[in-house]
């Protein structure tokens, strides 16, 4: 074997070793496979990966947050057609329809060119490479941040807070950010906190620099909806509408009443994600039975 083909040997070795090491190949993303997509990461590397199997949930699948309903529709509908609009905070009781409405609102618009890209907290400061994936896109994009709080020192905070209003490049024209969260300001508030309060000769309270920087992050999102827990017959329309979605007559649903408010007493909560839960298993047993 001369020096060359030892050469080309140990070369054709070492890119062996170095194929082994590097990360592998982002997939090119295809536009055309989903209407909604979700950002991975891999060793490092992100891109957006196409979701097989949508929530088929309809704005009409949502009861009793009538007023919410409208607003999201509203400006998701104004989005969709190039007219300003705004990033969307939803928070407040859990179970009430905050995710959902989202989900229900891709659906809605998704003939109209909307996407929706689901993004994890822990991959928030991936925010920029994602405008940059979808800046030329002719879509329009929510990007969804479900379910959204921090902790104290958490490095996805910042980084949202510069995706939303704060870096020197401006948001991509054709990206809004959807979050929804059980806590208003996303970040744990302490008694502590009211020790910053200054109070002023005239009378006027003044929060300090903890709560401004609690509240800083919130108000970076131009529309704030809030939801408020069910009364008890707000549950009972929903399990209603749930019942009659999964093929129940109106004999059987005022049948399961009782046992519907038997359910929420043992769940602690008469919410809409409760009410579906109760449907799945009341309408499930009586097939069964049958």
């Amino acid at each position: 074997m001369d020096k060359l083909e030892q050469f080309l040997t140990r070369a054709e070795a070492l890119l062996e070793r170095l194929e082994a090491v590097l990360p592998p190949a982002v997939p090119a993303t295809d536009w055309d496979a989903a209407i909604a997509f979700r950002w991975r990461s891999r060793q490092g590397r992100g891109f957006l990966q196409p979701v097989a199997h949508p929530p088929t949930i309809q704005l009409s699948d949502l009861q009793n947050i009538d007023r919410q309903k409208a607003l999201i529709e509203q400006n998701t509908r104004q989005f969709v057609r190039r007219l300003p609009a705004n990033n969307v905070l939803l928070t407040g009781a859990r179970g009430t329809g905050k995710s959902s409405l989202i989900k229900a609102c891709l659906n809605q618009f998704a003939p109209e060119g909307l996407r929706l890209i689901e993004v994890d907290k822990d991959d928030l400061h991936d925010l920029g490479d994602i405008v940059v994936q979808i800046a030329s896109r002719p879509e329009r994009f929510v990007v969804f941040c479900d379910d959204l709080s921090f902790e104290e020192g958490e490095s996805g905070y910042k980084a949202l807070k510069v995706a939303l209003d704060g870096s020197i490049a401006a948001q991509s024209d054709n990206m809004l950010i959807y979050a929804t969260s059980n806590r208003r300001h996303l970040l744990p508030e302490y008694m502590r906190d009211n020790d910053t309060y200054r109070h002023t000769a005239e009378g006027e309270i003044h929060p300090g620099e903890v709560v401004e920087e609690k509240i800083s992050l919130s108000e970076r999102f131009g529309l704030w909806v809030s939801f408020y827990p069910f009364k008890q017959d707000d549950y009972l329309a929903i399990v209603a509408h749930w019942l009659r979605h999964l093929g129940c007559s109106d004999a059987q649903i005022d049948a399961a009443r009782g046992d519907a408010l038997v359910w929420a007493l043992e769940r602690g909560s008469r919410s809409g994600r409760v009410a579906w839960q109760f449907a799945r298993d009341w309408s499930g047993r009586r097939q069964k039975v049958q």
